[in-house]
C-alpha cells in the first residue's frame, strides 16, 4: 500500500505493537461516538485488515524462528562430528608405527603425533603446528643426533634436503647416531599439503650390511679357489706393503717360512728372509726390487728370474694394483730351461755331425749358422703378459713332440702339451670369467655367418669325436645373425666341446631352428644326462655333474662363462635333460638384416698341405722377449722355415740391409721395448716389401687392438701360441700370396 501506517523496514514485534495501538484508538473513537459516519467505518475496516497482516506477519516469524532454530541444531551437531573426527584423526596418527607430519600447502606445520621426529629428542620439544617446513629442517640439520660425513656439513645438509623436497615424490634415508636409520618419505596431497612419513629401518639395514659383508665372504673364497688352482704362485700386498693374499702354490715354488706367510706380514721381511736362498738374473738385483717396491705409485711392470739351487728356476712378475698395492706371480720355467739346454746341445751335436759327414750341406749349414748368430743380437725384455710363459712352453713341447725319436718321449711331450693346454683353457676362461663379472668386456656386434663358426667347430672338434666313436653332425645354415664373433664362437664351442667330451657313445646334433624373431640354435647329444636337481648348478663356477672326469678335461668353467656371454649378449639360453637319454642346449640369436652373401667362407685345412710347403720359407720375426723368440724360432726351424730374428724395428732394418734379403712373412709382438708398437713395425716394413703378408702377436685381446690390426690388413696370433694356429697361418699366408701373384 502506498500511504501504509507501518515502516517496513520495523522489526514484525515493532509493527505488531503500532497495529495494536492502532486498533485500541479505532476501537475506543468507534465506542464513544455519537453518531456513526463513512469515516468511521472505513477506519475500522482498515484496522481489521491491518489485524490480518499482523496474524500472518506472525506465522511467518514463527517459521523463520523454527527454521532458524533447526539450522542451529544441526551446526551443533555437524560441530560434534567435526570434533569427534578431529579425535579420531589424532588417535589414527597417533597409532600409526611410523613418525607422521602434515604440512599444508605453504608448508607450515599443522599437526604430527608423538613419534615424529622422537629420534632426535633435541628437536621434537621446538616441534609446534604453525611452524615452517624449513624451520624444521634447520633444526635437524642442527641436531647432535644427526650422523654426517666428516666432510659434510649442517648448511649443506639442510640446502640438500630442501632441494630434496621440492620433488615430486621424496625417498630417502638418514644416517643417525649410534648406527641407526631413518626412512623418510614425503607424499603430496590433493591441496598441495605434504604428508611426512619417518620409518625406522635400523634393523633393515643392518641385515644388509650382515648379507653385504656374507657376500665379501663368499667372493674371498671364490677368489681364494682361483689363486689356488693356478699353477703360478701368486702373492698380493696392499698399499701399505702388507701380504693379504696367496696361494698355496706360492709355498711350494718360493723358500718361505711360515711365519712370513701370514696375513700382514710386511714385504721387507720377507725378503730379508730369502737372501742367500735366491739369486736374482736378468739384470735385476735386490736393491732394484726394493726400489721399486718403495715407489709410491705409477710404478711399471717388472719381469725378471730368481734362481732357487742348481736346478730350479722361477720366472717373476711384478704389477701395480689400483690401489697402489702390487703382486707378484711366480712361475717354475725349470723344465722349460733344461729342455732348452737339452735341445741347444742336441742341436749343436747334430750339426756337427752333419758338417762332418755331409760337405754337400755346407750351404745349409752356413745358413743356419748365420740364422744362430743373428740370435745373440737380441735380449729378453719385460712383457705385460702372463700367459707369455706359457707360450713359449707349449711350443717347446710341441717341438719336443715332434724331434723325439721314442715312443716313449712322445707319449711323455704328448701328456705334457695336453697338460699345458688345460692350464692355457683354464686360464683363459678364469680371464673370460673376470672380464665378464667386472664389466669389463668388450664386445662388438655385428653380422655374422653362422654356418662359418659351425663349420670352424666342425672341422676342430670332429677328430676328437671320431676318436672317441662319435658322429658329430653339423646340419648347414644359411642364416646371418646379430653377435659378437668372439663370444658366439666362444658360446658355441663350449657347448658342442661339452657334448664331445660327457657322451660316450652315439651321437651329436648341431643345428639351427627358426623362431619368432630370430634363430634357435640346438646342441643335443646322446649322453648320460643331467638331473633336474643340477641343471641351474651346472652354470656355476667348478661345477662338475660328472665328478670322475679328469682336470684335464675341464675345471667346470665352460658354462659359467657360455651363461655370462649369453647374459651379455642379451641371447637367452635353455636346457632340456633327461637322465640316460641326453641333453638339449640351445641358445636364441637375432637374426641380422644384413643381405650379405654366406657363399664365401673361407676354411683352413692344415691336413691338406704337405709339410715341404714350408721348406726354405724366410720369416722375420720381430719379437723382444727371449723365451718366446727361441720358442718360435725353434718350432717354425722344425717345419724348415728360415728365421730371422730381431727385437726392434731397428734391428730388423739392419739385419735386413745387411744380409739383403726379403722376407716372405713378417710376425711381430705388438708391444716391443721402449714403447715400440709391432702394427708401427709392420706399416715402416710394408713400405720397402709391399704386401708382404703380416700378423701380430699379443695377449691383448680388446677391441682396440682388433681395431688397429684389421686397420693395416694384417691377422692377430693370440698368446699362447698353438703351433697348428701359427703353422695355418704360414701356409695360408704363402698360399694367398702365390694366388695373388698368378
Amino acid at each position: 500500500m502506498s500511504n501504509s501506517l507501518l515502516n517496513p523496514l520495523d522489526t514484525l514485534e515493532r509493527q505488531n505493537e503500532k497495529l495494536l495501538k492502532i486498533v485500541g484508538s479505532l476501537m475506543k473513537r468507534v465506542e464513544q461516538g455519537t453518531e456513526e459516519s463513512d469515516a468511521a467505518y472505513a477506519q475500522f475496516q482498515r484496522a481489521a485488515y491491518l489485524e490480518e497482516e499482523v496474524a500472518a506477519r506472525t506465522k511467518e516469524l514463527e517459521r523463520a524462528l523454527d527454521l532458524l532454530n533447526e539450522s542451529n541444531r544441526q551446526l551443533a551437531d555437524a560441530h560434534r562430528e567435526t570434533e569427534a573426527a578431529r579425535s579420531n584423526l589424532a588417535n589414527a596418527i597417533e597409532s600409526v608405527e611410523e613418525g607422521f607430519a602434515l604440512f599444508d600447502a605453504e608448508d607450515t606445520l599443522v599437526m604430527f603425533n608423538s613419534k615424529f621426529g622422537m629420534h632426535m629428542p633435541d628437536v621434537v620439544d621446538h616441534l609446534t603446528p604453525g611452524m615452517s617446513f624449513q624451520e624444521y629442517i634447520r633444526l635437524a640439520s642442527q641436531s647432535v643426533f644427526l650422523s654426517l660425513e666428516p666432510t659434510d656439513t649442517p648448511v649443506e645438509w639442510e640446502l640438500r634436503r630442501l632441494k630434496r623436497h621440492r620433488d615430486d615424490h621424496v625417498m630417502m634415508n638418514v644416517q643417525l647416531i649410534w648406527n641407526r636409520w631413518l626412512q623418510i618419505s614425503e607424499h603430496r596431497t590433493d591441496d598441495g599439503g605434504t604428508v611426512v612419513i619417518q620409518t625406522n629401518i635400523t634393523d633393515i639395514m643392518r641385515l644388509e650390511r650382515q648379507e653385504r659383508e656374507r657376500m665379501l665372504d663368499d667372493q674371498a673364497k671364490l677368489i681364494r679357489a682361483t689363486l689356488d688352482h693356478l699353477n703360478q704362485g701368486v702373492c698380493i700386498f696392499d698399499k701399505r706393503k702388507r701380504l693379504v693374499g696367496w696361494n698355496r702354490r706360492l709355498s711350494e715354488l718360493v723358500p718361505l717360512t711360515f711365519s712370513n706367510l701370514r696375513t700382514g706380514s710386511h714385504f721387507f721381511s720377507m725378503i730379508e728372509s730369502l737372501k742367500g736362498k735366491v739369486d736374482f738374473s736378468g739384470g735385476m738385483s735386490l736393491q732394484k726390487l726394493l726400489s721399486w717396491v718403495k715407489t709410491p705409485k705409477d710404478r711399471a711392470s717388472l719381469r725378471f728370474e730368481i734362481k732357487g739351487g742348481r736346478q730350479t728356476v722361477l720366472s717373476v712378475f711384478a704389477q701395480e694394483m689400483p690401489d697402489t698395492g702390487f703382486v707378484i706371480s711366480f712361475t717354475d720355467i725349470s723344465a722349460e730351461r733344461a729342455a732348452i739346454t737339452a735341445m741347444r746341445e742336441a742341436n749343436e751335436t747334430l750339426e756337427q755331425r752333419v758338417l762332418d759327414r755331409t760337405l754337400e750341406l755346407e750351404d745349409a749349414l752356413s745358413e743356419a749358422e748365420r740364422a744362430n748368430a743373428s740370435k745373440s743380437r737380441f735380449v729378453a725384455a719385460a712383457s705385460h703378459d702372463l700367459l707369455q710363459p706359457l707360450s713359449a712352453a707349449k711350443l717347446y713341447i710341441s717341438s719336443l713332440e715332434v724331434s723325439a725319436k721314442s715312443d716313449n718321449s712322445r707319449t711323455i711331450a704328448g701328456k705334457a702339451h695336453r697338460a699345458l693346454q688345460s692350464v692355457e683353457d683354464i686360464l683363459e676362461a678364469l680371464l673370460d670369467i673376470s672380464k665378464l663379472d667386472s664389466g669389463r668386456a668388450s664386445i662388438h656386434i655385428a653380422p655374422v655367418p653362422l654356418n662359418l663358426v659351425l663349420n670352424q667347430l666342425s672341422d676342430e672338434l670332429g677328430p676328437i669325436a671320431r676318436q672317441k666313436g662319435l658322429d658329430l653332425r653339423v646340419v648347414p645354415t644359411n642364416v646371418i645373425v646379430n653377435s659378437d664373433a668372439t663370444y658366439l664362437r666362444r658360446i658355441l664351442q663350449n657347448l658342442v666341446a661339452n657334448a664331445v667330451r660327457y657322451t660316450k657313445s652315439g651321437r651329436v646334433l648341431v643345428g639351427a631352428r627358426r623362431v619368432e624373431g630370430g634363430i634357435r640354435v640346438h646342441v643335443l647329444d646322446t649322453g648320460p644326462g643331467i638331473p633336474e636337481d643340477k641343471q641351474n648348478e651346472i652354470f656355476k663356477e667348478f661345477q662338475r655333474i660328472n665328478a670322475s672326469a679328469s682336470a684335464a678335461e675341464g675345471m667346470g668353467l665352460g658354462l659359467a662363462i657360455v651363461e655370462r656371454a649369453c647374459a651379455l649378449l642379451n641371447h637367452p639360453i635353455g636346457l632340456v635333460s633327461k637322465v640316460g637319454r641326453g641333453t638339449n642346449f640351445h641358445v636364441e640369436f637375432p637374426l641380422s638384416t644384413s643381405r650379405k652373401s654366406t657363399q664365401r667362407q673361407t676354411r683352413t685345412h692344415t691336413s691338406q698341405f704337405q709339410q715341404n710347403t714350408l721348406q726354405n720359407l724366410v720369416v722375420l720375426l720381430i719379437e723382444n722377449d727371449l723365451e718366446l723368440q727361441n720358442a718360435l724360432t725353434i718350432t717354425m726351424e722344425g717345419w724348415g722355415v728360415n728365421v730371422l730374428v730381431a727385437d726392434s724395428l731397428a734391428a730388423a732394418k739392419d739385419l735386413l740391409t745387411e744380409i739383403d734379403i726379403e722376407p716372405d712373412i713378417v710376425l711381430a709382438d705388438y708391444q716391443l721395448n721402449d714403447g715400440e708398437l709391432g702394427t708401427d713395425a709392420i706399416s715402416v716394413l710394408r713400405k720397402t716389401f709391399f704386401g708382404v703378408p703380416a700378423a701380430i702377436i699379443t695377449a691383448n685381446r680388446t677391441k682396440d687392438v682388433r681395431r688397429e690390426a684389421q686397420g693395416i690388413g694384417v691377422q692377430v696370433l693370440y698368446k699362447p701360441i698353438s703351433p697348428d694356429t701359427l703353422k695355418s697361418f704360414l701356409l695360408k699366408s704363402v698360399t694367398d700370396f702365390e694366388i695373388g701373384n698368378l
